[in-house]
């Protein structure tokens, strides 16, 4: 059986967990970035990094990895599950600050990547803070089913709406205005399921809950 765990009310109490990690995104256009690895994940990282103008050195082999290959980099992106190795740019990312994403292995990085979900310009980022990569990738294809083509389309007509509101509304507020007034009506409804474990064990604790 699980252990109970309250409906957390108050500010996240960061010593619950062994990393929290603050959600941010980057500007990386023209800065070098640098991914470690030859797996899917690499594969994927180096895709991504490229998609957004990063200047990406791929190091497919780690061995071959020389500490001059991230010295001048922004962002480093290693996919190996190697401790030795992720302790060595942990190192060498502390001598020459840059940012550090260790797949899997977050004691040693300052970055966790996040899922994210892509509908045409529309950018949404999910982190379950490393607890549960599974349970953050069910969300992204999820909400990736849901924003399909028609989304996009909404999402290109409003675009079109506010290009007209330039020309045509002479204020600021009329414009956000007529903005808030394009978007009304837009609902996004949610449903969730979980597997039968853990519905067992809310079962069992909901007489104490209710006692409570």
């Amino acid at each position: 059986m699980i252990e109970e765990v309250p409906i957390q009310t108050d500010p996240l109490d960061v010593t619950e967990y062994a990393f929290v990690f603050f959600p941010v995104g980057l500007n990386l256009r023209g800065r070098k970035c640098v991914v470690v690895g030859d797996d899917r994940e690499a594969i994927e990282k180096d895709e991504a990094l490229r998609e957004v103008g990063a200047n990406v050195l791929w190091v497919k082999d780690p061995a071959a990895l020389r500490d001059s290959d991230v010295s001048d980099a922004f962002f480093v992106i290693s996919t190996p599950q190697d401790a030795a190795l992720s302790a060595r740019l942990r190192r060498l990312a502390d001598e020459h600050r840059f940012l550090l994403c260790a797949i899997d292995q977050p004691r040693f990085g300052f970055v966790a990547m996040q899922a994210v979900v892509k509908a045409g310009p529309v950018r949404i980022a999910i982190s379950t803070g490393g607890i549960s990569p599974r349970v953050g990738r069910r969300l992204r294809e999820a909400l990736q089913r849901t924003l399909d083509d028609t989304f996009v389309r909404f999402i290109d007509c409003l675009h079109a709406q506010r290009e007209r509101n330039r020309r045509r509304l002479t204020t600021s507020q009329e414009r956000r205005s007529a903005m808030i007034d394009a978007a009304e009506g837009f609902e996004l409804e949610a449903a969730v399921r979980y597997p039968q474990w853990y519905q067992d064990e809310l079962a069992a604790l909901r007489p104490e809950v209710e006692r409570a």
